[in-house]
């Protein structure tokens, strides 16, 4: 077992092995034990899950990988903790288990590094408490695990939006077409197969998937939300399955509006029932000189200016070279992690790339948007920040 501060060759530097723990070995999980495994100079050392099943399969997978040799495997996270084996601590639990796990590893007299799967928390109050908890902690790193903005065409349209290739950003797009919800297994952790068919556990579609696209849309606005409506229903999805009596109640699509206080309008169309999609994510930022767009999986990013018109629009090809898993995010995982590994040994000098406040506003417009459909109003941003929602419905 690698205990002490062991070195090693990676691509001809002396570098420190950066020991992972890995609590959740899930799907989530094991797709971030393969990322590590590709990761120069990174080891998975533990992994923690009171499931059976998901540390059989964690562990048969570090097997066919090679990657089994030293491996301890624990039934909670806070034997995993208290083994002092790991430098960081990855977080792939279900959604409202996150913010006391998170708690834990804060609280613990040891110090590990976090990574936490998305959403940070299922409500904005659990978010701000996770906060808070982290000042009392400078010493711990903590990342939120939104990826997407690590996709290669996605971060392409990025940096354009950075460099104001098209003038001053007016209105922001992303439509997600995709397939349902995927099946989750239950574990001591959640007791309830299927956990992510009903809001209580996820904080509801629009936090629990969406939180991806409300971080970028905050990254390409460059500003606060201000206020969010949202339109949306459980129209095709899982309605004839029923868990312990009850019926899932999660939405399977919605159109959200999100306005940022510097004038921007972004939008998310979102349909889980359209497997007959070419690209999953189809994202588009519309400035006053030009209009740039990224499809995912096409890998693609289009760039036309009014001026060039139709004929004008230019095509690339996008790739990251230093991708060496793609996985099932396209390789924005890996990149994640390959950052995330960059701010564990810098010692502090480097922040995490998305951060708790990153997080939090995330959760903030979805739950801002789950309310909208809820209430048939408007949501005022603060409202969800300072916990002072009236229950007025209101139409729009």
């Amino acid at each position: 077992m690698v205990r002490g501060e062991e070195a090693r060759e990676v691509n001809g530097d002396s570098l420190k092995v950066v020991r992972y723990g890995i609590v959740g070995c899930g799907m989530m999980g094991q797709e971030h034990m393969m990322n590590l495994f590709h990761l120069a100079g990174a080891q998975v050392v533990a992994i923690a899950d009171t499931s059976r099943v998901s540390l059989t399969q964690a562990c048969a997978l570090s097997t066919r990988s090679g990657h089994s040799r030293n491996l301890e495997i624990f039934r909670n996270h806070g034997d995993l903790l208290d083994s002092g084996l790991c430098d960081v601590v990855i977080i792939s639990t279900p959604n409202m288990t996150h913010a006391q796990i998170i708690m834990d590893v804060l609280a613990h007299p040891g110090r590990h590094h976090i990574l936490v799967e998305k959403p940070l928390c299922t409500h904005v109050a659990d978010c701000k408490k996770v906060m808070e908890a982290a000042k009392r902690r400078p010493d711990i790193l903590v990342q939120v695990g939104l990826e997407y903005r690590y996709m290669p065409p996605v971060a392409k349209l990025l940096k354009h939006v950075k460099a104001s290739t098209f003038g001053r950003v007016r209105m922001i797009s992303i439509k997600e077409h995709r397939f349902p919800f995927l099946v989750k297994a239950s574990d001591f952790y959640c007791l309830v197969d299927d956990w992510n068919r009903f809001n209580e556990n996820t904080g509801g579609t629009l936090v629990e998937k969406c939180c991806h696209f409300f971080d970028l849309m905050n990254l390409m606005a460059d500003s606060r939300p201000r206020r969010v409506m949202a339109s949306g229903a459980q129209d095709v999805n899982h309605l004839d399955e029923r868990y312990n009596g009850k019926v899932p109640d999660i939405i399977d699509n919605a159109y959200v509006i999100v306005e940022y206080e510097n004038g921007i309008r972004a939008m998310l169309d979102l349909c889980m029932f359209a497997e007959g999609s070419k690209n999953e994510q189809e994202i588009s930022v519309v400035g006053d000189l030009a209009k740039v767009e990224a499809l995912v999986p096409e890998n693609v990013m289009r760039l036309g200016s009014r001026s060039g018109s139709r004929e004008g629009v230019e095509t690339f090809h996008c790739h990251d070279d230093r991708i060496k898993y793609s996985g099932l995010h396209h390789g924005s995982s890996y990149l994640e992690h390959l950052d995330f590994i960059d701010a564990v040994r810098s010692h502090g000098r480097k922040p995490p790339v998305v951060g708790l406040y990153e997080g939090l506003l995330s959760v903030a417009i979805g739950q801002a948007a789950q309310l909208s459909i809820k209430l048939r109003r408007f949501v005022n941003l603060d409202e969800v920040m300072q916990e002072k929602v009236s229950e007025e419905v209101v139409a729009f």
